[in-house]
């Protein structure tokens, strides 16, 4: 049953992506069979995903595609179901928001065929890369979906930053997918096969199970966006469609992870300790540095790709503490991190994806993507307005919502370092530590600005003054995130459960007992060391919600004088009053200086004469540190060799001629 509910997934993606050829000369294609049949892709792949961790079992198959001498395998085991529900619950709600959305490419004449066709052919990929048991399938369905999203990010391609962050996104995503390809290549040398119950049984030596690792934290960390390799994701993000935005950030990402778990827990033999070590610490600069970059953004988009950045880091930081943990023989903390490493990759599938499409939304309608020239968003989209403080109360980490609960088992994760024998290890995890705390703190300090910019204080210009309420199924999609979002967060034992058998089955790993204390309490690793209750918190805040509110409406207080806000005797208050987002990030800018390619100038305008001041010009510009130190010189070097190879290309019939002759030479030697 779980195979055919995954079989009928992809079918119905597939099936979306051929409706949606037609949509161009009839658009009601896309709202009336498109999307419902994506819609119906997504529940397909719920009940697979469900119906694979319920009963904690693996299915496996052979498709009668491919090869004759290499057919393609499937298998769904409790991983690869979590995977498959994650994908599901957000193409659920893409499927609700999809219509609503579309609408404005419709009457701006865009291709909409081609933006249905490739979002169904996306979406049918990355459940077949979850579904493979083979690297040849594998392979095949991670293509079609860096191609099948590569479209999309190209999809308003008469816009150059478009097509300029397609071409990034594309080359990326090849140099990727060769490092994963090469990984696949040591492992199937020593098994014999591509299929991964051969490789599951290899022999590999230890030195090219370090390569193999190498190379699949290189090619899944690119696509994932781990830092120093995350230079297209900030690029890519902001220029496609919110609700692929939406795709990308919550599933592909998490597509990508699955891949790194699935080579690294489950394809390769001995984990050693220093993989760990190098995962753990390259997942806390991506998480550390990716909410500092977002700190200093002005596009609503372009900030929330940096703060997926600092997410992933924040699950491989689980995944690192994993490893270190499992290399050094204690099962059971590795199991806790790999749990706490999925936990997050759900809860940031839901509160991205909420916030991305909350973002389109506001886009939509203010046609604004700088929060510098928004404000007041929360009268003219009260909706949307509450929703998006879910996300961003999510995405902070704080409590009762499911942001905190996994970053808080990552982080008691990190604290039990300290039954490691090694000196430098107790060293290196409380270090860790100590930079996802702050890491949080200035998640929250991000969204503070964010949210208060864009939704609280006056509209800043006549676009979002006249914002007008979104469409009934964009809502509805926001409502669906918000509330998982919220019941992830009220009943985290529920899905931990759920995520029991993963650790299990991959590396027969005990299950951690987070949850032996009933559905109340939360204690990852004793209720003498710590222990967490969502529901009495949840139940905390309403009593004071309550009790403050008796207080303010009681019968004492019924007459609430209402009066304009004081403007300290300036004048009436007016949006240049409000604070900016850049003068909010200005002392974190100062603190962290060396982090960003800071361009900051103050220009002083005069009158012609040269000696009145009539005013001040601020230019501000940031710029990411990895572009000067890494890609730019790669740039330069690629560029330098390509114009020596150029020089073979004289243009003189003589020189061809001549290289034909010594051409002929070498291979009449080459071959006596």
């Amino acid at each position: 049953m779980v195979l055919q509910s995954a079989y009928l997934a992809v079918i119905l993606a597939l099936a979306s992506a051929a409706v949606s050829l037609g949509a161009n000369r009839f658009p009601a294609l896309l709202k009336s069979f498109a999307f419902p049949l994506l819609g119906l892709s997504g529940f397909a792949a719920v009940g697979a995903g469900l119906g694979a961790l319920v009963t904690a079992t693996t299915s496996v198959a052979r498709l009668p595609f491919g090869l004759p001498w290499l057919p393609w395998e499937v298998r769904i085991d409790p991983l690869a179901g979590f995977f498959l529900l994650l994908i599901g619950v957000v193409v659920v709600a893409v499927a609700l928001y999809g219509p609503g959305y579309v609408r404005e490419f419709q009457h701006e004449r865009h291709p909409v065929a081609a933006l249905g066709a490739f979002t169904g052919l996306f979406v049918a990929a990355m459940q077949l890369v979850v579904m493979a048991d083979d690297a040849f399938l594998f392979m095949v369905a991670w293509e079609l979906m860096s191609l099948a999203s590569y479209f999309l990010v190209a999809f308003q391609h008469e816009n150059a930053a478009n097509r300029r962050a397609a071409f990034l996104y594309l080359l990326m995503a090849q140099i990727g997918g060769l490092a994963i390809l090469l990984s696949y290549g040591v492992l199937a040398t020593f098994a014999g096969s591509f299929a991964f119950e051969a490789m599951r049984h290899a022999h590999v030596p230890l030195l090219w199970s370090a390569v193999a690792f190498g190379l699949a934290l290189f090619g899944f960390g690119m696509k994932a966006g781990l830092v120093p390799l995350h230079a297209w994701l900030p690029e890519a993000h902001p220029v496609a469609p919110s609700h692929i935005s939406a795709l990308m950030s919550g599933v592909m990402l998490k597509v990508a992870v699955y891949g790194f778990i699935r080579v690294t827990f489950d394809l390769i033999g001995t984990v050693q300790v220093s993989w760990g070590v190098i995962v753990l610490l390259v997942g806390s600069a991506s998480a550390l540095l990716g909410v500092l970059y977002a700190m200093q953004q002005s596009d609503l988009k372009r900030l929330l790709a940096y703060s997926s950045i600092e997410n992933v880091g924040i699950i491989f930081i689980a995944l690192g503490l994993s490893l270190v943990f499992l290399g050094a023989g204690q099962p059971l903390l590795a199991s806790l991190g790999l749990i706490a490493a999925l936990y997050h990759s759900l809860n940031h599938s839901l509160f991205k994806s909420l916030l991305f499409l909350g973002a389109g939304a506001v886009i939509q309608q203010t046609h604004e993507h700088s929060i510098e020239h928004m404000g007041g968003l929360l009268k003219r989209l009260p909706y949307t307005g509450i929703f998006f403080l879910i996300g961003c109360i999510s995405i902070a980490s704080l409590p009762p919502f499911n942001g905190f609960v996994s970053e808080w088992l990552t982080l008691q994760t990190a604290l039990q370092g300290v039954v490691l024998q090694s000196g430098v290890l107790r060293i290196i995890i409380p270090v860790a530590a100590a930079m996802l705390a702050l890491t949080g703190a200035l998640a929250a300090m991000v969204f503070v600005k964010v949210y208060g910019v864009a939704f609280l204080g006056q509209p800043r210009t006549r676009r979002s003054r006249h914002a007008r309420m979104p469409d009934i199924g964009m809502r509805a999609a926001q409502a669906l995130l918000a509330l998982l979002c919220l019941v992830l967060g009220v009943l985290p034992n529920l899905a931990i459960n759920l995520m029991a058998a993963i650790p299990r089955t991959l590396r027969h790993l005990p299950e951690p007992g987070a949850t032996a204390h009933g559905w109340l309490w939360l204690t990852p690793v004793a209720p003498q060391v710590a222990s967490y209750s969502a529901p009495l918190v949840l139940l905390g805040l309403a009593l004071a919600w309550l009790l403050s509110y008796l207080f303010l409406h009681g019968r004492r207080n019924r007459s609430i004088r209402r009066v304009p806000a004081w403007d300290c005797g300036f004048g009436p208050l007016s949006p240049r009053m409000q604070y900016t987002g850049a003068a909010f990030s200005m002392p974190i800018r100062r603190i962290f200086q060396p982090v960003w390619k800071v361009d900051e100038r103050i220009e002083r305008v005069t009158d012609d004469k040269g000696l009145r001041l009539t005013g001040l010009r601020h230019q501000l510009q940031i710029g990411d540190v990895s572009w000067s130190v890494l890609y730019e010189p790669i740039g330069r070097w690629v560029l330098i060799a390509a114009r020596r190879v150029a020089l073979l290309q004289s243009g003189n019939i003589r020189t061809y001629l001549a290289y034909s002759f010594f051409t002929l030479l070498f291979l009449l030697w080459l071959i006596t």
